[in-house]
């Protein structure tokens, strides 16, 4: 899949928590996400909080809204992701678990797509 392809399917399919996702499709996804956080992010830097002699950085409006607008998107892609490797969307969950948690989605997310049907539907390759 390519780079306008996956990012037009990360959009068109917002909410859709069903069927499966390519590898290329969920890393050009969060290539794009990232790339355009960091670019917000650039352009409107937010402002620094001081609290007790210590500064905190706070995030600006426009990278609010950006983090905001794509949390379903986000969510939905990476269940999909979760769903063409057969794993359940709950394996998500595990995000939740320090390190370990990140490592083993991680690694779900970087496996090869699971050749052939699989409950979750019929292979997007």
């Amino acid at each position: 899949m390519s780079f306008g392809a996956a990012i037009a399917s990360f959009f068109s399919k917002y909410a859709t928590f069903s069927g499966r996702a390519r590898r290329s499709e969920f890393w050009y996804a969060v290539l794009f996400t990232t790339l355009v956080s960091v670019a917000i992010s650039t352009v409107f830097p937010g402002s620094v909080m001081f609290v007790n002699d210590v500064a905190i950085q706070q995030s600006s409006m426009p990278s609010n809204l950006w983090q905001l607008a794509i949390f379903v998107p986000s969510l939905a892609l990476s269940w999909r992701r979760l769903h063409d490797v057969g794993r359940k969307g709950t394996y998500y969950l595990f995000i939740l678990l320090p390190i370990v948690g990140w490592i083993l989605l991680l690694v779900q997310f970087l496996k090869d797509s699971q050749p052939g049907a699989n409950a979750f539907g019929e292979p997007v390759k």
